[in-house]
């Protein structure tokens, strides 16, 4: 500490604390910023008056003025249920089909239907239903369990394979893994799968009369598919668990289809769906149902 002296420069005092020699000068706050401080103070206890404020044990003061953001909230998404009331009462008391009949209605529906997609559907199928690796495409023309607008409406309401009692239900068995085929046929049985997605089945091939023993009673004898019970199509070359890539050589994309075909006879992947109407509302289900099918591939 240096002793407090006048500065001979300014005129003014110093503090007494000095740093290599310079000495700091006891130089008062402006005028103007003393009265900013006072008026934050003051408008600072206003605001604990007239506001929610001060946090208590089992909540907090309200303030004189009772505001609420959550309940300003409350309110509007209220107003806002109301004025799409009239539209989704609408859209529930109406068939699906007749919904998008309805140029009105099938606007409102896939505006809405748009975003509850993006909202729910859109991390597994994509967003515009591109689909993923494990997750089917729904903007093509190629359905699990049917393509109709009731079967799609059907398919959100109670998902798949999942506890819900009324959710599609199928399993494939473990051709491998159970030992039902040994690792020779199930290379048969594929080698003879690529040739079916070809659409030019080679009936000389010893898959063939392995897949019509084992396969064709679900995936159909020429590998049509068949939606009842969810069995997919195997001659449209859609493989829900082979890469999306279209960029490798026909020999690299071949070699991969055919190890997802072997592996899926194996031991297969059974994929499931939630049953939505366990978390969304039967308005929210049907313009979800109205926009899936008119992404381009409904039926």
């Amino acid at each position: 500490m240096a002793p407090v002296e006048k500065d001979p420069v300014t005129g003014r005092y110093t503090t007494g604390h000095e740093w290599d020699g310079i000495r700091e000068l006891n130089t008062p706050l402006p005028r103007w910023w003393i009265l900013v401080f006072w008026v934050c103070v003051i408008w600072s206890i206003g605001y604990w008056i007239l506001m929610p404020t001060w946090p208590l044990l089992n909540g907090y003061t309200p303030g004189i003025l009772g505001y609420s953001s959550r309940a300003d909230l409350e309110t509007e998404l209220a107003a806002q249920k109301a004025s799409r009331a009239v539209w989704l009462n609408r859209i529930e008391s109406l068939p699906a089909a007749s919904v998008e009949a309805d140029p009105e209605l099938l606007t409102y529906a896939r505006a809405g239907g748009r975003i509850a997609f993006e909202e729910n559907c859109a991390p597994c199928h994509g967003i515009g239903g591109v689909g993923a690796f494990g997750y089917p495409t729904l903007a093509d023309d190629e359905w699990l369990w049917g393509g109709t607008i009731d079967e799609i409406e059907q398919t959100i309401k109670f998902g798949v394979r999942n506890s819900n009692p009324n959710s599609h239900q199928s399993e494939m068995p473990k051709f491998g893994a159970d030992g039902i085929l040994t690792p020779e046929q199930i290379e048969q049985v594929a080698d003879y799968v690529l040739t079916v997605a070809d659409r030019s089945p080679v009936a000389t091939l010893p898959g063939a009369a392995i897949f019509a023993e084992n396969c064709a009673v679900c995936h159909g004898e020429s590998g049509e598919g068949n939606k009842e019970i969810g069995a997919p199509a195997l001659n449209n070359q859609i493989w829900l668990y082979a890469s999306k890539l279209g960029n490798q050589t026909p020999e690299v994309r071949n070699a991969e289809i055919r190890a997802t075909v072997i592996s899926q006879v194996t031991r297969p992947r059974h994929g499931a769906m939630p049953a939505w109407s366990e978390r969304l509302g039967p308005g929210t289900i049907r313009m979800l149902a109205v926009y899936v099918h008119t992404l381009g591939g409904g039926r």
